[in-house]
C-alpha cells in the first residue's frame, strides 16, 4: 500500500482482513418480565446495583451463549416490554455465576445506560434469542427517548408497529 494512503474503516462483518479475523456482532433479545415500562427496569437495576455494590447491572440466565465472541464485539441486550422491544443495553462481558444449587449460569454484565429504541413488536418466548443487527430496532434520539419528540407518542408508535405500519 502506498505511503500516505488511508486504510479503509473495517466493519465487524468483514472477515480475514490482513490476517485478522473479526467476529460478526450479534445481539440478544429478552423479555423484561415483571416490568411494564423502561423506567421500571432502570429503577430495578439501580436498586440492585446499590444493594450489591456493583457498577454495572447483572442479568443472570441459565444458558451460556454459544456465540459469546459475537456478543462481546459490540452486541446489546434488547428488552421486550409487554410485547414490544423498547430499549437496549450494551453487553460488557459474560461472568460465570454459580447458583445456590451448584449449577453454572451466565451473568450478562450490562452497561448501566439504558438506550431507548424504536418500538418493535415481539411475540412471547422463553429465555433469550439471538437478534441480528439488521433486525434490531434503531436507537431513538435523546430528545425522543425523553418524550420531547414531536413525531408520535410512544403508545401510538407501539400500536402502529403492532400492525406493521412502523
Amino acid at each position: 500500500m502506498p505511503t500516505g494512503q488511508i486504510l479503509p474503516k473495517l466493519t465487524p462483518q468483514q472477515h480475514h482482513i490482513w490476517g485478522l479475523t473479526l467476529a460478526d456482532t450479534i445481539n440478544l433479545v429478552k423479555l423484561c418480565v415483571g416490568t411494564e415500562r423502561v423506567e421500571d427496569l432502570e429503577t430495578w437495576q439501580a436498586t440492585r446495583m446499590a444493594q450489591a455494590g456493583r457498577a454495572n447491572p447483572l442479568h443472570v440466565t441459565r444458558m451460556w451463549p454459544k456465540r459469546e465472541a459475537e456478543l462481546l464485539s459490540g452486541g446489546s441486550l434488547y428488552w421486550v416490554f409487554k410485547g414490544f422491544v423498547l430499549a437496549r443495553q450494551r453487553i460488557v462481558r459474560l461472568d460465570e455465576v454459580i447458583g445456590d444449587d451448584g449449577i453454572r449460569r451466565c451473568g450478562i454484565v450490562l452497561d448501566p445506560q439504558v438506550v431507548r429504541t424504536e418500538s418493535q413488536p415481539r411475540r412471547a418466548f422463553q429465555g433469550w434469542r439471538y437478534l441480528p443487527p439488521a433486525d434490531a430496532p434503531r436507537d431513538l434520539s435523546t430528545d425522543s427517548a425523553q418524550g420531547n419528540d414531536s413525531r408520535l407518542p410512544s403508545d401510538l408508535a407501539a400500536a402502529l408497529a403492532d400492525i406493521g405500519i412502523r
